[in-house]
């Protein structure tokens, strides 16, 4: 672990290597356990050089960006965390063609297609997390997903020995899935194409479907969003507010009193909590209708 650590912070430096890294700072449920590494590369090189050295040492790893999908496991992370930080934020605009870093915020690539009037990113103004994450799970909202607009995603291998480029179709886009999430390589940067618009129209949008999301949503307590997937045919929030668990609790996890979708951190839950929760949620589901519930977020750790 030693030698691996000082590895990492030769490619990086001291500060952007923390070990035995308490993961419930870094995500939005604020609940979870602990990483051996967390690792902030910044830059492309540095993101290179770091996925060749955990691949060379055969350390297990995987990248996150803002932490709004993911529950790490009590038990902790037995590897490494690589994130997409603030070097990785950049956007750049040329005509109706939008270019960002995974690590991008997808509030400020919201903010910034409406500033140069270009619309179509509307409806994920609101999404929680970076545009990365969204790739990966073709994120959507309100009529609208990643797949509508993405022309091309910059990548690097899993190893860090190859960049190369994906068009939206080789992505192979569906319901919060992306060939990513097979072949495990790592999304850099992302073309979007979006259309000429007016700057007041878009704004009014942005400005309508976020007091949506704010009355229908809590917002105001740690979540991931949207816990389950929406299984065909049905609503996962409606589903479970027919099956009486609005407003459940497991220590200080809870089925959300205002959207039955959403599992809720009331201030100390722990990963256990919400994963207990989440077995009662899927089990009086599947007794009642018969519907098997997906979890949308990402679980991982011991």
């Amino acid at each position: 672990m030693a030698s691996l650590k000082n590895k990492l912070i030769e490619q990086t430096g001291e500060s952007c290597v923390i070990e035995h890294c308490d993961m419930s700072r870094f995500t939005s449920f604020r609940a979870g356990g602990k990483a051996d590494f967390l690792i902030t590369p910044q830059s492309l090189d540095q993101l290179k050089r770091v996925l060749k050295t955990l691949s060379e040492e055969g350390v297990r790893y995987m990248v996150m960006g803002n932490g709004s999908n993911i529950l790490v496991r009590d038990g902790g992370y037995k590897g490494a965390i690589v994130k997409l930080g603030e070097a990785f934020a950049q956007i750049r605009i040329e005509g109706d063609r939008l270019t960002a870093g995974c690590g991008a915020l997808m509030s400020s690539v919201a903010r910034a297609a409406m500033e140069q009037s270009l619309t179509g990113f509307e409806f994920a103004s609101g999404i929680p997390g970076s545009l990365g994450g969204a790739v990966f799970m073709n994120a959507g909202a309100y009529g609208g997903e990643m797949a509508h607009i993405i022309e091309e995603v910059r990548i690097i291998s899993r190893d860090g020995s190859r960049e190369y480029t994906l068009s939206c179709q080789e992505l192979e886009l569906g319901y919060r899935h992306s060939v990513l999430h097979e072949c495990g390589d790592v999304a850099v940067s992302v073309t979007l194409r979006l259309a000429p618009g007016d700057q007041e129209a878009i704004r009014r949008e942005m400005k309508e479907l976020a007091a949506r999301r704010n009355e229908k949503q809590p917002v105001s307590l740690p979540s991931a969003g949207s816990f389950f997937k929406r299984p065909e045919g049905y609503f996962a929030g409606k589903l479970i507010q027919d099956a009486g668990l609005k407003g459940m609790a497991v220590g200080d996890a809870q089925v959300s009193p205002l959207h039955s979708g959403f599992i809720v951190n009331n201030g100390n839950a722990t990963a256990t909590d919400i994963l207990r929760l989440m077995e009662i949620v899927q089990a009086s589901v599947l007794d009642q209708f018969g519907v098997k519930l997906e979890p949308e977020v990402r679980i991982i750790g011991e």
